[in-house]
């Protein structure tokens, strides 16, 4: 194959977790490509060559190069490498183990940050671009005796043509920032499935099962040994299964009971397994309902950093540490800012019982009438939901962040809204919105034309840090011109830790405690409020935040320190949130 022609990865294989795998997870060579020659001219990274003879000119050597932990960030773990956005080849030699070698072989790469270009034994296997959602690509046919090669050319440059765009208020990690394995499937094995409660069922699940494979079985099998439970299905002639299935007895999933079946799925010599709960969403008028019963959201932003430890965070250790914080804090929601997360995570709070919203980063600066970024947004979303769409934690959908109200943007995400709900109409669809001012008077008004589009309405608003005083909160109103319910997406002020004064100072502990304690009675106010979630959880890395002595590269909106340590404003909301829950 022509190393510059374009392939793409194939369909995502579902419930990665429960198949047969080895990890590539490691110790990683790498060779920085600022110039991008490895892929062509005189150096073709790619190829691994070795030299034949002390003769032979070479001018790379992953051999001789140095090494970054994969799953991982460059930034955090080569100080030359802090600031650096650009294209670095990535090797890992392994062996494959015999018992899998007459299996189905496929790599799948939790994410790359951000666009990925994958080689196999000098072959190109395919490309990848998105930074934060999981792909696959086959190898089966492709291996040799011995050492295989695996070579990933990864580059994180911004573009406006991309997504999210050139201007990102994170910190732009580069690398292989999640778990990379090699997966051994049947010859016709269960790609993916989906099997949740139908819309508006208490007790009736539907769903599908996918195989890939030419040996198609006539049937698939599902189980749900705690429900005694066990029937099969009719597979059509492209390897789909559909699934209806009453679920007598079942107990339904909430955050005050997350509740999770053993659910194992078999098609001819293949299966599946997975621990998936059940529950309803819904809207009606202003309230948001799960199970048919209101909730109130007690929420908090987080992004996917670990600042203690520095760099991404991607590990069980991380998700521990950050919705423990969110236990902590009386949370049973959590807004995962900016872009899809690792998929530890969303499992967790799958076991945690705490409600989720993921998001896509159509942010600042997209190219809303460009047809390819809104096919590129398209496949990001996809792969997104086909690997979240059997989580109970998964809530809400969101399909942008503060975005300019333009045509093309009204056109572009009508687009995806309707995506979203062809690939998955058991969850809600959101957006974080921003509201218009009425001049002279302290009431605002949420009338963007996006709200049409949406089950939930949300409001990013920062009344008392970037609009006026905290004080300007007790004369604030707003109006919802919506008759849905509304979510605070994004609200709360910056301080440094360990930083006090009166509470007029900005930047200090106690100027940040002040925005949250005005900013709570504003929002009770509003009719169509069901839920908050302030920003954010810790302190995270952004190079759009430089003020020397206080910020230094980071956002200190956190309600924790990227140390770890509670500011005043932490036990605000959690105070808050406790008298929300009597």
């Amino acid at each position: 194959m022509n190393p510059a022609e374009q392939t793409h990865a194939a369909k995502l294989i579902g419930a990665i977790g429960s198949r047969a795998q080895l990890s590539l997870n490691g110790k990683w060579k790498y060779i920085i490509d600022g110039y991008e020659t490895g892929a062509f001219g005189f150096m073709p990274v790619w190829k691994d060559a070795k030299p034949k003879s002390k003769s032979d000119r070479l001018e790379y050597s992953f051999d001789a190069s140095p090494t970054l932990w994969v799953p991982g960030d460059w930034n955090s773990q080569d100080d030359k490498l802090f600031y650096y956005e650009g294209r670095i080849w990535h090797r890992r030699l392994f062996e494959i183990p015999e018992e899998m070698r007459e299996q189905r072989l496929f790599l799948y790469f939790d994410a790359i940050n951000y666009k990925a270009e994958v080689y196999f034994n000098n072959e190109k296997l395919g490309e990848h671009e998105g930074g934060f959602t999981p792909f696959n690509l086959e190898i089966t046919g492709k291996l040799r005796d011995g050492e295989n090669s695996l070579i990933v050319a990864v580059d994180n440059r911004r573009r406006g043509d991309a997504i999210p765009s050139n201007v990102t208020d994170w910190w732009n990690y580069g690398g292989i920032t999640r778990d990379v394995r090699l997966v051994a499937l049947d010859s016709t094995f269960i790609r993916n499935f989906h099997f949740q409660l139908a819309k508006g069922s208490a007790n009736h699940a539907s769903g599908w099962v996918e195989l890939d494979g030419e040996k198609l079985p006539e049937s698939v099998e599902v189980e749900l040994p705690e429900l005694g439970l066990k029937e099969s299905f009719t597979v059509d002639d492209t390897g789909k299964a559909r699934i209806e299935l009453d679920l007598p007895g079942l107990q339904r999933w909430s955050p005050d009971n997350p509740k999770l079946y053993d659910v194992t799925i078999r098609a001819g010599e293949s299966s599946v397994s997975d621990k998936i709960g059940f529950r309803t969403l819904e809207t009606r008028g202003m309230e948001l309902l799960l199970n048919g019963k209101p909730m109130f959201l007690r929420g908090v932003c987080y992004h996917e950093e670990n600042a203690v430890r520095g760099g991404r965070a991607w590990s069980v250790e991380d998700a521990k540490r950050f919705l423990g914080y969110a236990k902590e804090l009386n949370c049973n929601f959590v807004r995962l800012a900016h872009y899809p997360h690792n998929e530890n995570i969303i499992r967790l709070a799958d076991e945690w019982g705490i409600l989720l919203w993921g998001e896509l980063p159509l942010y600042w600066g997209i190219h809303w009438g460009d047809d390819q970024v809104l096919e590129n947004a398209k496949r990001q979303m996809g792969e997104m939901i086909n690997r979240d769409r059997n989580r109970a934690a998964v809530i809400i959908w969101s399909i942008c962040n503060e975005t300019g109200r333009t045509e093309p943007r009204n056109k572009f995400l009508k687009a995806m809204a309707d995506h979203v709900r062809s690939l998955d109409d058991t969850r809600l669809v959101s957006a974080a919105l921003q509201p218009d001012k009425i001049e002279g008077t302290g009431k605002k008004v949420i009338s963007d034309a996006l709200g049409e589009q949406l089950d939930v309405i949300a409001l990013n608003q920062y009344i008392g840090w970037y609009d006026g005083l905290p004080d300007a909160c007790k004369t604030s109103d707003y109006e919802v011109r919506f008759d849905k319910p509304l979510i605070i997406s994004e609200f709360g002020a910056g301080a440094l830790f360990g930083f006090h004064g009166d509470k007029e100072t900005r930047w200090t502990e106690e100027f940040q405690a002040w925005v949250y304690r005005e900013s709570f009675p504003m929002l009770e106010r509003i009719a169509n409020f069901r839920g908050c979630a302030p920003w954010v959880l810790v302190d995270f890395r952004t190079p759009l935040r430089m003020l020397p002595g206080i910020q230094d590269g980071w956002n200190r909106k956190g309600l924790v320190s990227e140390r770890g340590e509670r500011k005043q404003a932490f036990f605000i909301v959690q105070e808050y949130y406790r008298k929300r829950l009597e």
